[in-house]
């Protein structure tokens, strides 16, 4: 059952290719069988819970497949919004961002309307990226201009992810996209060891033989870019801006919240997505994308017009603070293109390559009957090819373990998708987040994904 869809993909930038109406969550497999070639994919969903579902699916029928899969985080704001992003958020958008564009093949996931964010250049993510190893040269004041110059916090005892704690010869850092911080042990100016720590009880664990820095912040707080953002004000809004509590704020070093809407100020241009990616990226997009960066993009006017007229917090216009739909679909038909159909579950089986892709049965449970479970049962007692059975976790899985066994059915575990198409077994149980399932004829085969939405 190895590559059952045999997606077709452009070959070359502007091209664009369709893939049929795929249904269930065959979308999610036929991503993960395009991504196992030589490209990585860029997948455009229509909003985030759209995003989140098909990184699921496609994490689903990977496998133990050695390529990522990761989604871009939304900052999750409201345009505008007086309010940061969450900072892990921020530490997984960075660490998306500085891992990008050294991709060979992996699967990066985003919502239409995230990417109309403007980002940081290249050059600033690169710049402020780096690594420490044991046995390596490391000076303090060196490393605290670095720290700094990545917007990293002096602290006196690090909690969260962008602070650090210099107390002679140890080092705490809580680097972006770390989950937990780590203590550096200097023996004069070299590394002699780097160990996770617990911020709570203050107490070393695992050792490490290196660590990665991202920056803290997707903007720079340096000196440069304060002057910068500054002068951009400045010329940018009338009146005097020590009136206005942002300007104070960066002027005095200080990110304020709400301050990432006006990243542009930092930097003498920024970056979209499509800059990160790496030249043969194939982008796999929702042909409902479009609109929902349109949608978005009315929704960024609304609330300007609505919020602009306060002098205390002046803001850029939408052409300035965010990339317009017409900038997205151009920068888009640059790079081959999949255009990915929108499923329709009450349609028909759709030939899909060597397959034939239909919606996976509907067994709804009964609960008010004697038997709740009967039209499961009777589905694995009468479906003539194979079956396999996702619970949405093992407790559930051992539930329906149990169940099939009080029916006299037989069902052997699987850890994953990949797997269940190596055994020859006609019924397997397993457990994953998997929202759909899907019903596939491959020649004289039929196999059936009972996804919990459907079992």
């Amino acid at each position: 059952m190895k590559s059952v869809l045999n997606p077709q993909l452009p070959t070359a930038a502007g091209r664009i290719v369709s893939w049929p109406r795929l249904l269930g969550s065959s979308r999610g497999l036929a991503i993960a069988e395009a991504a196992a070639g030589a490209a990585p994919l860029l997948v455009i969903a229509r909003d985030v819970p759209a995003a989140l579902e098909l990184e699921e699916e496609v994490r689903f029928y990977r496998g133990e497949a050695d390529w990522p899969v990761r989604v871009f985080p939304d900052w999750e704001c409201l345009p505008y919004d007086v309010f940061s992003p969450h900072a892990d958020l921020v530490a997984e958008r960075l660490a998306t961002l500085a891992r990008l564009p050294h991709y060979t093949r992996g699967v990066v996931l985003v919502a239409a309307a995230t990417l109309l964010a403007r980002l940081p250049p290249r050059a600033y993510i690169a710049a402020q990226s780096f690594e420490l190893r044991v046995g390596a040269t490391l000076l303090s004041e060196q490393l605290r201009h670095q720290l700094t110059e990545a917007s990293y916090q002096n602290v006196s005892q690090v909690m969260e992810p962008g602070e650090y704690a210099v107390r002679g010869g140890l080092i705490d850092l809580y680097p972006v996209g770390a989950n937990v911080p780590y203590r550096i042990d200097l023996f004069g100016e070299t590394i002699e060891s780097i160990r996770e720590f617990d911020p709570a009880t203050q107490r070393s664990g695992r050792p490490l033989d290196a660590i990665e820095l991202l920056p803290a912040r997707e903007f720079p707080l340096t000196e440069d870019a304060i002057q910068r953002f500054r002068q951009g004000f400045r010329a940018r809004f009338e009146g005097d801006p020590q009136k206005v509590a942002a300007y104070r704020d960066v002027s005095r070093g200080i990110a304020p919240p709400g301050i990432e809407f006006y990243l542009p100020l930092f930097f003498p241009q920024t970056a979209s997505l499509f800059e990160y990616l790496p030249a043969n990226t194939i982008c796999v997009v929702d042909d409902a994308a479009e609109r929902c960066a349109h949608d978005f993009w009315r929704d960024i006017n609304g609330r300007y017009e609505q919020l602009r007229h306060d002098v205390e917090r002046p803001l850029l216009a939408p052409t300035e603070a965010y990339w317009t739909p017409q900038e997205l679909l151009a920068s888009l038909h640059q790079r081959p293109q999949v255009l990915l159909l929108d499923p329709i579950e009450t349609a028909g089986a759709t030939t899909a390559g060597e397959a034939t892709v239909d919606a996976p049965p509907l067994l709804p449970l009964e609960a008010h009957t004697e038997q709740p479970y009967r039209n499961l049962i009777d589905f694995l007692r009468t479906q003539p090819g194979r079956v396999l059975i996702v619970a949405e976790t093992p407790g559930r899985r051992e539930t329906l373990r149990a169940l099939l066994g009080e029916h006299e059915i037989a069902a052997t575990d699987v850890r994953d998708w990949t797997e269940f198409c190596r055994l020859g077994e006609r019924i397997c149980l397993t457990a994953a987040p998997l929202a759909r399932g899907l019903k596939l004829r491959a020649g004289p085969v039929t196999v059936t994904v009972a996804g919990p939405a459907t079992a």
